[in-house]
Formats: structure tokens, C-alpha cells, sequence
């Protein structure tokens, strides 16, 4: 952020005096060492004090949290829309290994994994707002608005849930208990669901939690391509405007939910295998 510029030359005219930019940078506390100004942040924080927007001269919780509901919106959505095609294109991919859908399913896994997301939602918008006019190109309204970035935010997270969920459900198919449970006579949709892919669950369950929660950190380019009012936005909007303490409360507000989601991923690993204890 300090190496994005002065702040001081977007705050005040271009004419201000040397006495004026002094005056600013002392107000602002800029005068002060860089480690002085970080342990000031801290205490601030945990007097729930996130400052003020140098540039909306507002709170910058109260502009995060305005923010923050879009970007809930947009996550959940995508994070939805990830889980519900990804697990099962890979148990799919599981039961049928190196299948000719096996194939077409992984290369699709391999180019939303490896495909720029600015590239994703641009073609995306290219096909069916601008040739098809079908959904809108940005912003945020009605439902058609959250599609296309629901989808292009989703492209990542849905290739790694998938590609994890094939490999942990191979690993486990393979298992001497599968075995026996097909000797047994069980279906094949019990074993899979009720003993498969629950003990394949731990891994999927880890990176479910891992891509949510860098969803709730914001989709920067995501929310930049698409006119979505964010969180992810609203950072790149502090970084261009150098609005330092507005980057700080979204980078922190970020790694509080990241921490927080991981927390109820631990707590759903002793939900799905009672014998793990947390020493």
C-alpha cells in the first residue's frame, strides 16, 4: 500500500503550500515511522476503531459492512454453484477412471483451474451479453446480474473441489472395506454415498472450506470485471485512491472470515469422524 504513492496528492490542490502537506501528514499520522503507525492500528482495532475513509470521511467498518452483504451474495452463490457440479463430476470421475467423460471432465477441471478468471468473465460477457443479449454485463440488481460472476468465480473453486473429490474417492474405492461391502451384496449408491464418500469427506470438506473462504476475501477481479460492489471493489477503489485505512479494515474484516470458516472446518471434522479429538 505505502509503495502505491502519497496520499497527500490526492487529498489536497495541487497548489498547497509545504506548510498545508505537513499540517495533512501530521493530522493523518503519516509523519510517524511506519511500525508506530501499524501498533497504532492495532490498538485502534481492539478498541473496534477502524478509522476513518481518507477519502468518504466515514467510518471504514461502516463501509465495509455496506460492502460486505454484496460480496456474502456473490460467494454464496458461487460457492453453491461450485459444490453442487464439482462433487459429482468427480465421484463420477471416480467410478469411471481414465472413461472418455473422465477425460473431458478433468481437461474442463485443468482449464478452470488454469484459465485467467479476468479472461473467464470477459468471455463470458463477450458471448452472452454482448452476441446473445441475454444477461446483463455488470452490476448488481436482479438475479440475471449474479450469474455470470457467480459462474466465473465459481470455474476455480468448482476444478479444485472436483479434481480433490476424484482423487479422494479413488484412493477410498480402492480400500479392502469397499471389498467387502460389494461381497456383502450392498448397492453400489450405498457404498458410494454412505461409505465412500463420507470417509472421503475430510479432504473435500478442507478445500470446500479453504475456497470459501477466499470467496468471502473478496473476488477482486471478479467484482472489477463485473461492476460488482464488493468488498473486492471496494479495496481496489482504496489502493487507486490510496485510502490506506479503508484497505487495512478490508484486509483484516477478510482474514477474520477466512479464520472463522476454518474454525467450523475443524468443527466438521469431528462431526464426520468421531474418533478425531483436538488436543
Amino acid at each position: 500500500m505505502r509503495l502505491s504513492g502519497d496520499p497527500v496528492s490526492l487529498m489536497l490542490p495541487s497548489d498547497a503550500t509545504i506548510e498545508q502537506i505537513n499540517e495533512f501528514r501530521r493530522q493523518m499520522g503519516f509523519d510517524r515511522p511506519l511500525y508506530v503507525q501499524y501498533i497504532t492500528f492495532i490498538q485502534n482495532i481492539l478498541q473496534g476503531n477502524f478509522g476513518e475513509s481518507l477519502r468518504h470521511k466515514i467510518p471504514c467498518i461502516e463501509l465495509v459492512k455496506s460492502h460486505l452483504v454484496a460480496t456474502l451474495q456473490l460467494a454464496i452463490a458461487s460457492f453453491g454453484l461450485a459444490v453442487m457440479v464439482s462433487i459429482p463430476v468427480g465421484v463420477f470421475s471416480a467410478l469411471r477412471p481414465n472413461s472418455l467423460l473422465d477425460h473431458l471432465f478433468m481437461s474442463l477441471t485443468l482449464m478452470g483451474q488454469s484459465a485467467p478468471t479476468f479472461w473467464i468473465g470477459i468471455m463470458l460477457i463477450l458471448i452472452f451479453s454482448v452476441d446473445l443479449r441475454l444477461l446483463p454485463i455488470g452490476g448488481r440488481g436482479t438475479f440475471s446480474h449474479i450469474i455470470l460472476p457467480a459462474v466465473t468465480l465459481a470455474a476455480y473453486a468448482m476444478a479444485s473441489i472436483a479434481r480433490l473429490t476424484r482423487s479422494a474417492m479413488l484412493d477410498e474405492i480402492r480400500q479392502d472395506y469397499i471389498t467387502t461391502a460389494k461381497a456383502k451384496g450392498l448397492s453400489q449408491k450405498k457404498i458410494i454415498i454412505k461409505h465412500a464418500l463420507k470417509n472421503a469427506a475430510i479432504p473435500i470438506v478442507t478445500i470446500m472450506g479453504l475456497q470459501f473462504g477466499m470467496l468471502l476475501g473478496g473476488a477482486v477481479v471478479t467484482e472489477t470485471v463485473f461492476a460488482w460492489p464488493g468488498i473486492g471493489r471496494l479495496v481496489i477503489e482504496g489502493i487507486y485512491n490510496r485510502d490506506y485505512p479503508v484497505v487495512q479494515a478490508v484486509v483484516f474484516v477478510a482474514a477474520f472470515l477466512f479464520i472463522v470458516v476454518n474454525f467450523f472446518v475443524d468443527m466438521v471434522y469431528r462431526i464426520l469422524d468421531p474418533r478425531m479429538t483436538y488436543e
